[in-house]
């Protein structure tokens, strides 16, 4: 079952491009950007975590970490199975090492970007998620040799939407 769209005004839109950018902005900076009190950007805040629009993470850069090796997967699929799907759902939720995981249109089901120590860590891990239930008929892998652009920011409005 989809999320129910929350309901946002031109400050939400702009609290949260401003969130996005810079998630330990003070109250007070984001009030003052966008034209509300602290005390008003901060139950708007608390909205957004109340309906899971909102957490806060730590993104971590894995190029300082030298001890990263990020893979994409293009996976396919046996059969168009909903139980099959539902469970490859779960094991890509479940699995840390998944960063993301996309469903495509086209020859490919799935696109999974991964993390792991190694390229032995990554064989362990795809084994593990793509063959051990049977339902994947094939895996494709690409190894990513380096970030161009690690990007956590989604759009809030539809382009040409008026900004105040």
């Amino acid at each position: 079952m989809a999320a129910t769209p929350l309901q946002l005004d031109d400050f939400d839109h702009r609290l949260l491009e401003l969130l996005q950018r810079d998630a330990d902005a003070t109250l007070t900076a984001l009030g003052d950007a966008v034209g509300l009190s602290a005390s008003a950007v901060q139950r708007r805040i608390a909205r957004y975590r109340k309906h899971h629009l909102l957490r806060q993470v730590a993104v971590l850069d894995p190029a300082l970490l030298g001890n990263v090796t990020l893979v994409a997967a293009l996976v396919m699929m046996e059969r168009e199975s909903a139980k099959q799907h539902a469970a490859f759902y779960a094991r890509m939720r479940a699995a840390p090492e998944v960063q993301q995981c996309y469903a495509l249109a086209g020859d490919w089901d799935y696109l999974v970007i991964l993390a792991t120590t190694s390229v032995a860590h990554y064989r362990e891990v795809a084994e593990k998620l793509f063959l051990d239930e049977g339902y994947v008929r094939r895996y494709d892998t690409r190894l990513i040799f380096e970030t161009v652009k690690l990007g956590m920011q989604v759009p809030t409005r539809a382009p040409g939407r008026r900004r105040k």
